[in-house]
């Protein structure tokens, strides 16, 4: 797919796709949704040394860069396993700021999130192990990973562009695959959602959102 690089009101990056008129982050600023939804709100609930994280869409690799700065920050060991159908190209991801405004000195290891080989697990640094999985999510029901997880960011397109990458049988499975005390969270707070996680069996909360989103979703095993 087709993507064109934006700026978003916090002055991050994101990726506009005319294909689906969607874009890959909130215009309201790319790095403080990612760090409101899936940092404070995901990774910080849990207390594990070491976390085994799952992630439903690669997309730029924000949320993956963003993890990996805040286990250096807090030297505990991250296992990130991230399903991406349509890789972002490396001239593309060169061009993202990222880097350029969280962490001057880590370029390099921005840009080898997505030079990295796919399908096999590989260490970025220490405290950060990175497999990418080149797998359509719909697939996810078949998929039986060496490890379950602590910790999950669905960040899927849309459900009203991508309606098949929200399904009830995509969130039991999810829910299959979580720990005792896993959390999920996701920006998507339509109350189909909710009750979906609900029947897989999550304890689901709204919570607030970023600017320019009223609500968010965590939902815990």
């Amino acid at each position: 797919m087709k993507a064109i690089i934006e700026t978003t009101k916090d002055g991050s990056h994101t990726l506009f796709v005319p294909e689906l008129n969607e874009h890959y982050h909130s215009t309201h600023g790319a790095i403080q949704e990612s760090g409101h939804i899936y940092i404070n709100a995901g990774l910080n609930y849990c207390d594990k040394q070491t976390v085994n994280l799952l992630e439903i869409g690669f997309g730029t690799g924000l949320n993956a860069f963003m993890t990996l700065l805040d286990s250096e920050k807090k030297n505990r060991k991250v296992n990130y396993t991230t399903f991406e159908l349509y890789p972002l190209p490396v001239i593309n991801a060169e061009k993202l700021n990222y880097s350029r405004i969280l962490a001057p000195t880590q370029n390099e290891v921005f840009i080898s999130l997505h030079t990295s080989p796919w399908n096999t697990p590989t260490e970025i640094t220490p405290d950060f192990t990175l497999n990418k999985l080149l797998i359509d999510v719909q697939e996810l029901p078949d998929f039986r990973p060496h490890q379950t997880f602590d910790v999950i960011y669905y960040d899927a397109f849309a459900p009203e562009k991508q309606p098949e990458m929200w399904t009830q049988e995509i969130f039991d499975t999810l829910y299959s695959l979580s720990n005792c005390g896993a959390v999920l969270t996701t920006y998507c707070a339509k109350g189909s959602v909710r009750r979906m996680l609900q029947v897989s069996g999550f304890f689901v909360e709204r919570l607030p959102g970023p600017p320019g989103k009223r609500e968010i979703i965590r939902a815990v095993k």
